[in-house]
């Protein structure tokens, strides 16, 4: 018979984070805290104001490939008029790719992706940019809360694939030199459009 190993410090192990809940909304949270990562935050009252100012940021950046593998996001996206730049089949060829999200966790301004979703494993760190759409009631306020979302919504089919993608991809590793875009996309653009 195995005797189990006892929990080191059972009272963290409980229902209630060790974090004291957010003093301000969830969206304004989760803006400043993706801010301090380098990350750039959009806020949209609808899909039209998404497309308009997706549209805005291709037209500043003179992207002409956009890879998007998520089909309703894409039918979304082309109803609102954003449909040329969504051409690219061939995300290595793509100026950025954009996906959905699983949540945000306002606390660390932290995207989390699945693997079950239609993007794969490969969308969001894969292309140099990285666009993210998501909506308001996807937001939670820490890491603990997202895992409880993602085990209510798999249960026990959890996807092979869960990434908690904060701010864009960077190391320190050279030199103790900061430099951004190493493993994976140099610039990450969160579209938060509301949905309550």
């Amino acid at each position: 018979m195995s005797e189990s190993t006892p929990i080191p410090f059972p009272q963290s192990e409980g229902t209630h984070s060790v974090f004291q809940p957010s003093k301000q909304d969830l969206e304004i949270e989760f803006a400043e805290q993706f801010a301090k990562l380098q990350g750039k935050f959009v806020f949209c009252i609808d899909h039209k104001e998404l497309a308009g100012q997706l549209n805005a940021l291709i037209a500043t950046q003179g992207w002409k490939n956009i890879f998007c593998r998520e089909e309703k996001l894409r039918k979304n996206l082309q109803d609102q008029g954003l449909g040329d730049a969504l051409s690219s089949k061939d995300l290595g060829e793509s100026d950025a790719a954009i996906t959905t999200c699983e949540t945000l966790v306002a606390r660390t301004g932290t995207i989390v992706l699945a693997s079950a979703n239609a993007s794969g494993r490969t969308t969001s760190v894969y292309a140099p940019v990285h666009l993210c759409v998501a909506y308001t009631d996807q937001l939670v306020y820490d890491i603990r809360d997202a895992l409880v979302g993602l085990k209510e919504k798999y249960g026990q089919q959890l996807p092979s694939l869960m990434s908690f993608a904060t701010g864009p991809s960077r190391t320190a590793d050279i030199e103790k030199t900061l430099v951004v875009g190493v493993h994976g996309p140099k610039q990450v653009y969160l579209f938060l459009v509301d949905r309550h």
